[in-house]
């Protein structure tokens, strides 16, 4: 089994399932309560995702957590679209859902007939195959660790480069890493089985939820218990596009960021009693 990015779409396929992360229904409450008013998108959000179904004639999807956006509490929102959403979804595929840090709460939105092919999956993560999947806000399963490939979200990948003029850009990205051996080791003495599985770290699905630029940030600055504790390489990680090019190694692109300019003082003159002086004529009294 290989994960299969879709080109220009934060979403991939692996062996007939579609994988997506970080939906996040419900970001238009949040932003109403900082005056930004943006329509419910979720009928946009679960068009794509039929549409992705349709492309690539998959039958299950996997989706790596933070369905619903608000914690602790839900929106009225959330009530609303979440049950449609995942209704109109299992309409047409099986649905398995890896909780992420966000959904807090999503049990009780599942739409209740037995019809709806929908199973949840701890946050520890998933094992199919030679891959596992998980949100990204947790430590692995250690069944995850003997895997060829770890898929996880939350982390809203972005990169932000700025262009000869200063003009700045971001964009959603691709992550291509490892986890660091040492780090689970010194966790987990007991450890067996490690196969250094490569780790893909997925843009977020949802625009509204914003990026975190790898190539500005620091191990401090990441979340979650693998960047704090330094279990994922940072510099040496491989950064894509969407449409598939890629961009270089985190380290390579820390050299496009744009640089704080020295701001400029301006030395203001004042007149008084007929004399202009500055505060440097000032000083020059003293």
């Amino acid at each position: 089994m290989e994960p299969v990015p879709l080109i220009n779409q934060p979403a991939l396929t692996v062996d007939g399932i579609l994988v997506v992360a970080d939906i996040h229904i419900g970001i238009e409450y949040e932003l109403s309560l900082s005056g930004i008013h943006v329509p419910t998108q979720v009928q946009q959000r679960i068009n794509r995702i039929l549409r992705y179904l349709e492309d690539t004639k998959a039958d299950r999807i996997i989706l790596l957590g933070d369905v619903k956006h608000n914690v602790p509490q839900t929106s009225q929102c959330e009530r609303e679209d979440i049950p449609r959403f995942l209704r109109l979804i299992a309409e047409r595929a099986t649905i398995d859902i890896v909780l992420g840090n966000h959904d807090s709460g999503l049990a009780y939105l599942i739409p209740r007939t037995e019809r709806f092919r929908i199973n949840f999956h701890r946050s520890k993560g998933l094992a199919l195959g030679n891959i596992g999947f998980m949100h990204g806000h947790t430590w692995p399963a250690l069944d995850l660790l003997s895997l060829d490939y770890v898929i996880m979200g939350h982390l809203h990948p972005s990169i932000r480069l700025a262009d000869p003029l200063g003009h700045l850009s971001s964009q959603p990205v691709w992550i291509r890493t490892r986890f660091v051996e040492q780090v689970f080791r010194e966790r987990y003495p007991d450890l067996v089985g490690f196969a250094n599985p490569r780790v893909i770290i997925m843009p977020a699905f949802n625009e509204l939820a914003g990026g975190i630029a790898f190539n500005e940030a620091t191990y401090d600055t990441l979340l979650g218990p693998l960047f704090t504790n330094r279990a994922l390489e940072l510099e040496t990680a491989e950064v894509y596009l969407l449409d598939g090019a890629y961009l270089g190694t985190v380290s390579q692109l820390r050299h496009f960021v744009p640089k704080p300019r020295p701001r400029k003082i301006r030395r203001q003159r004042r007149k008084t009693n007929n004399t202009t002086f500055s505060p440097s004529d000032e000083s020059a009294n003293f």
